[in-house]
């Protein structure tokens, strides 16, 4: 031990000196108990650039005899040490959002690869848009000459409506669910009109009576008369038999079950063009129950993606619209409700969606993946403090997120706010996803720390908080030794405060301060939310909750609106982060996670950490108990000296004895 100490301290005493890169080797790094020389100039290559020595370089360092402090720093400027350590950052930052952004393609526009082949969204939106999930608008027919084809002239009226008063598009033709009816075709027919008193693919035989129930539907490209019926082999619809005639007592209009029940369905009208309202509202549009109603196709501006067309393209008429309201109820646009409101579409050059084949959205994760990357990589680069990468505000972009951030494109998938003035971001074009550009963030940006990358891998305050003494501390948060947690009929159990909650409070007492550093940052997005925009106490929410009323509008999802406790209910209209912070801790929301940062920069842990981090990254191992005794203090001092040189530190790492010694 006495001569481990001796060692260690040779070493580190030359170390210390300020002319590091002019110090000659010294007996400690010449030592015989060191492993030979072609090992260990193999093993600084592996840590350092990842790769081996080439001949020549071997035969070099022992015609030298050792590597020296010049040698390092040499190896330190080659670009395979830069990539080495963007890999190291990439992983201790745990940047990849690929699991963390919940996108299931309903904001994506899609060719129709049939009649004009225009765009249009499929998926989840197409129910309430037109009656079914995955149904696409009619791309056999022009939205503004709907009359130009009838193809259930029974079904239709002789005039059809291409649009409502206000410009909305309506529907130009209609078929029956399948999520409801049974429908099979007549084979060698061709219209409905011809199919009464024929036998369909299921041996049915259609009366007159159910002309009304007939479809004439694609089959391919070419149109065929199905017969449809309520589906009896399904439980909802089984009991649809009753038949409601009209008048004359000649067609059925309905199928009703006097007899439902819950979760069965009373009635089924026929299927025409006309949409329903939706509660009753004006400018709320819903397709009937049973019903598929599909609008036309329009010409219209090329998707921003779309960085090869000139001109327009085709695309179905409601997705083409570009109002930011409804001008039925000024509803908003402009938000998630877009896809189900019959009159918003995606914006201008479909600015609200996303490109159908996902490669945009690919393209988008790995941007956002690399920005924190980035960041590190151009701290190290310059020599800066270390810890500017948690406070710095600079940043890059690249194409794809230049882009996006510019035009405000796809707003609803990628809830992101702009890091600073629109166009105040560098212009990259959007197929240039190699080049990255710096810029200067708002006052809020906080290095890596504020980043989408790390505000959706870490979509809590509490894993936010949970994520940052891990990387930037080596503490991770557990339950108190020998902890029993409290019997389930004690009050304390009710506690919603979990920093005073018997069982939580151990840990949560320093989590729940900590993550308010983050409450000026939504969860589950990766947006800020700005004071002139979102006050400490807004009084639209306080009078929303009063009333009952607990969505109100987006913005009040970030407030308190139900009261589970005393705290909760003198705190309706309070920003949710504000609640069961004390005075004390309020100071955190505002001063966000720099002055975090700030404060644990006093206490030693970050340079400590930063120590144990770069100590397992190159000798592959964390540092042993005896290793901490001899090494971490002074390492964390050196670094501190250093003003935070990422790249001395490395240097002081690989000349300890430790390193030396590996084998």
């Amino acid at each position: 031990m006495r001569l481990l100490t001796r060692l260690a301290s040779c070493c580190l005493a030359v170390l210390a000196l300020p002319a590091l890169a002019q110090s000659t080797p010294s007996t400690c790094e010449t030592s015989p108990s060191n492993v030979p020389l072609e090992r260990h100039v193999r093993q600084v290559y592996l840590d350092m650039v990842g790769r081996p020595p080439t001949m020549a370089e071997y035969r070099f360092y022992k015609a030298k005899g050792a590597i020296l402090p010049e040698d390092l720093q040499g190896l330190m400027e080659k670009e395979e040490f830069y990539g080495r350590l963007r890999t190291y950052h990439r992983a201790l930052l745990r940047s990849n959002i690929s699991n963390s952004i919940f996108v299931n393609g309903d904001m994506r526009l899609g060719d129709v690869p049939v009649g004009f082949r225009p765009l249009g969204i499929r998926g989840n939106p197409s129910t309430p848009l037109r009656g079914q999930n995955g149904a696409g608008c009619d791309a056999f027919i022009m939205q503004d000459d709907c009359n130009s084809s009838r193809q259930d002239p029974h079904l239709e009226p002789a005039t059809k409506r291409c649009r409502d008063s206000y410009n909305v598009p309506l529907p130009v033709s209609v078929d029956y669910s399948p999520d409801q009816y049974r429908c099979e075709p007549f084979t060698g027919i061709a219209d409905c009109t011809a199919a009464i008193g024929q036998t369909d693919a299921a041996g049915r035989v259609m009366p007159e009576k159910h002309l009304l129930f007939c479809d004439m539907r694609r089959v391919g490209t070419a149109l065929q008369p199905h017969y449809c019926l309520p589906n009896t082999g399904a439980p909802q619809t089984a009991g649809l038999t009753t038949e409601v005639m009209d008048v004359d007592n000649r067609y059925v209009l309905a199928f009703t079950n006097p007899t439902a029940v819950n979760g069965q369905v009373a009635r089924l009208n026929r299927c025409t063009l006309d949409l329903a309202l939706s509660g009753g509202i004006r400018g709320r549009y819903a397709v009937p129950q049973g019903c598929v109603q599909r609008e036309g196709v329009v010409m219209t501006d090329a998707p921003y993606w779309d960085v090869t067309t000139q001109g327009q393209v085709p695309m179905c008429a409601i997705e083409a619209q570009v109002r930011d309201t409804n001008p039925w109820t000024m509803e908003s646009c402009t938000t998630g409700r877009f896809t189900g409101d019959r009159s918003c579409g995606c914006g201008v050059k479909s600015n609200r969606c996303e490109s159908g084949n996902g490669n945009l959205h690919n393209a988008r994760i790995s941007a956002f993946n690399d920005e924190p990357v980035m960041i590190a990589d151009s701290v190290v680069r310059r020599n800066e403090d270390y810890f500017n990468i948690l406070t710095t505000r600079r940043s890059f972009v690249n194409g794809t997120l230049s882009q996006m951030y510019r035009q405000n494109q796809s707003p609803q998938t990628w809830l992101v706010t702009p890091p600073t003035a629109r166009d105040a971001i560098p212009d990259v074009p959007l197929n240039d996803v190699n080049t990255w550009a710096e810029y200067t963030r708002d006052m809020n940006a906080s290095g890596v720390l504020t980043t989408p990358s790390w505000l959706y891998r870490f979509p809590t305050q509490r894993s936010r908080v949970n994520q940052f003494y891990d990387a930037f501390l080596c503490k991770h948060f557990s339950p108190e030794a020998g902890a029993i947690a409290p019997a389930p009929e004690d009050s304390c159990n009710r506690e919603n405060n979990l920093a005073k909650r018997c069982g939580c409070s151990y840990c949560h007492a320093t989590i729940e301060p900590m993550g308010a550093h983050w409450g000026r940052f939504g969860e589950r997005n990766a947006q800020y939310l700005n004071p002139e925009t979102f006050p400490r106490l807004d009084a639209r929410c306080r009078d929303c909750a009063l009333s009952g009323d607990t969505t109100c509008n987006n913005e009040c999802g970030n407030y308190v609106m139900q009261a589970f406790d005393g705290d909760g209910a003198n705190s309706l209209g309070l920003l949710r982060t504000y609640l069961y912070r004390t005075p004390e801790e309020e100071p955190n929301i505002v001063g966000g996670p720099r002055l975090m940062v700030q404060r644990f920069m006093q206490t030693g842990e970050l340079e400590k950490c930063a120590v144990r981090n770069i100590w397992n990254h190159l000798l592959g191992r964390s540092m042993s108990s005896q290793e901490e005794s001899l090494y971490l203090t002074q390492l964390a001092q050196g670094f501190a000296n250093d003003g935070h040189n990422l790249k001395a530190l490395m240097q002081r790492i690989v000349a300890t004895d430790a390193y030396r010694r590996i084998d």
